[in-house]
Parts: C-alpha cells; structure tokens; sequence
C-alpha cells in the first residue's frame, strides 16, 4: 500500500491532554469542566509543525479514536517527501475521510511545518494582509443570569457570543444588555423552532444582536429556508456547515457560514470552503471549539478572509498548554515566531 522507497523524512508524535476550563461551559446539548484534546507534531529536517483536534461527543469522536486512525497511516506520514499542503491533504483524505478532526490535526501541523521550513509565517506564505482582521467575540456560556452577567464582568469585551437555547431567551439578553454596550451575537447550537427564532429576532435586533447562529438542528432545511426567508436578522450556520459540500447546500438558507477547523479537515479545506462562499456572496466566519493555543493560532490566519470570528477558545481555559497568538479586546496578535507561530509549554 505504501511506497517504501523513500528515506523517512517526517516523524509522527501524539500527546494527549486534558484542558481545564475556567468554568463550567453550558451549550443547549450538554456541560463540561475539562476538554480532552489531542496536540499532533510532525517533526522534519529539524523542523516541527504543530496542530490540533478536540474530542467532540455530538460528533461522537474521541481522542483514542483520533489517535488510532493516525497511527495506521504512519507509513503514508513516513513517505512524505515535499508536497504541497493541498497535496498532502488529498492524499491523507484518502485514509482519514471518515475521521475529519484527525485529519484536522495532522493538516495544520504540515501547514505549519511547511510555513516554517520556509521561514515564514503561515498567512504571509499564503500573501494575506492583516491590516483588516476582524476581533474575536468571547463566548458567555448558558448559565444563571447572574453568572453569566459576572463572565462579562470578569472580562469586559467589545463583543459577546451568547449562548442560548433555554426558556427565557429573551429575558437572559434583555438582563446582559443593562450591563454592556457591547455587540450581542447569539448562539442557539440548534435549540430554537422556526417560530421561536423568526419571532425571537425581532425582539434580538432591538438588543443590539448582530446575527444569530444556528438556531435549528442541523438538517431542517425547510425550516432554514422560512427562517432566511422571514428573520429580520441575518443566520449563520454552523452545524449544518460541516464540510466542503456544505456550502453550496446553505446557499440561500443562511446569510453565511460558520467554518470549525475539526469538522472540514482543517486549514487547507477551510480556505476553499470559505473562498466558495465569497463566491455565493455569502458572509464568512470561522470558530473554534475549546481548544488551546496551538488550534486558536492556526485560526488566526485566516483571519483576512473572514467576517467574522468566534476563536476565544484559549481564553475560557485555566491553563494553556502553549503559547501562540495572543488576544487583548478581541484584538488578535501574532506570534513572532513562523508558521502558525505555536510553541509548546514544556
């Protein structure tokens, strides 16, 4: 199956972690104190590139899971000589299409690796400007209103994610607007009905919400289609945008796209995705899963492609395991160092 005329010149290391979050972090679906994730390093000529890939039970992948589907292909890893990122991605496609958070993990850490055997960093190998970068929202988790009035306390910030998906919607950001000035967006992970949601954004849009992001489960299409039809703010999808097929399927049924790195397989296929939908006209926004630094500074680099970004990840925890970008307001900057800039905390 595998070529095995070449000498090796990448080496595969796998580590496990557990990131403890700052608090508990409440979604419509579920609640977690920790976030096992899984940091991949592929070491070449000296060099090493770094990516990640958390475990996900809505997608119902684990870190053993991801772990074990790239141990199989390491003779594919061990061929590899100097392909392009694009190259590479199709050929590890060809092995881990069933498993697109380890593919996730691997893309980044060769983007990475390729970037900095080249001396640079990622989006200046990829000629992007980042005189224009969006800012980060940061993410209030469904909780009392009371804590969640005190997370924004705790971190004042030009712009809140909230999370939502309970029976007093409406009443929770009502409270939170007496408290900021801040731009709302508003997260609903599937929990809202057509009517709720058509209904609900016009009394969101009079509390300063800017857009709200999949309200309905994933596969209500005709739902979408009402709900684009009729709320008078705009939609992002999310779940219903997972890979590449994706995006042509949410065209004109949301006013834009939310892409995750672990659900499309990572840095290399999300710039097509969101390239497709400029091409629709479609807004573009990527986010992030709790993740640590090493996931988040991947994000950053699309950063000029982007509307919008939701990459606060690295923030809701209470220890980092690397360094990389770092953020103050929502404001994103880069690491000195090249490719995506990461290093790990020893």
């Amino acid at each position: 199956m595998f070529d095995k005329q070449y000498p090796i010149p990448m080496k595969l290391i796998l580590r496990t972690f557990n990131l403890k979050l700052k608090h508990t972090f409440t979604i419509s679906r579920e609640s977690y104190d920790l976030q096992p994730t899984l940091i991949v390093e592929l070491q070449s000529d000296g060099y090493s590139g770094f990516g990640e890939a958390t475990s996900n039970p809505y997608y119902k992948i684990t870190v053993d899971s991801m772990k074990t589907n790239l141990e199989k292909i390491i003779p594919f890893i061990e061929s590899i000589t100097n392909e392009t990122p694009e190259e590479f991605w199709h050929k590890a496609h060809q092995f881990l299409k069933n498993d697109m958070f380890a593919l996730c993990a691997l893309d980044i850490a060769y983007n990475d690796l390729y970037a900095r055997k080249r001396e640079k960093k990622l989006y200046e190998l990829w000629g992007y400007s980042t005189n224009n970068n969006p800012r980060t929202d940061y993410t209030i988790g469904i909780d009392t209103i009371e804590k969640m009035v005190s997370k924004m306390k705790e971190l004042p910030w030009p712009i809140y994610k909230i999370k939502l998906g309970t029976k007093e919607d409406i009443a929770i950001v009502a409270e939170l607007r007496k408290h900021t000035d801040a731009i709302f967006r508003i997260d609903a992970n599937c929990g809202w009905t057509v009517s709720e949601t058509i209904n609900n954004a016009v009394e969101l849009k009079k509390l300063g919400v800017e857009f709200l992001e999949q309200p309905l489960t994933a596969d209500n299409w005709v739902g979408h289609k009402e709900v684009f039809n009729h709320s008078v703010l705009p939609i992002i999808a999310d779940e219903s945008c997972i890979i590449e097929e994706d995006v042509a399927k949410c065209h004109n049924h949301f006013h834009g796209v939310n892409v995750k790195l672990v659900k499309c397989g990572g840095l290399t296929s999300a710039r097509r995705m969101l390239l497709q939908a400029k091409s629709l006209g479609m807004k573009t926004m990527m986010g992030c899963m709790t993740e640590s630094s090493v996931g988040i500074s991947a994000i950053a680099h699309l950063l000029p492609e982007l509307d919008y970004v939701d990459m606060d990840g690295s923030l809701l925890l209470a220890e980092d395991i690397a360094t990389g970008i770092t953020i103050s307001n929502g404001i994103i900057k880069y690491s000195k160092l090249n490719g995506t800039g990461v290093r790990l905390i020893s």
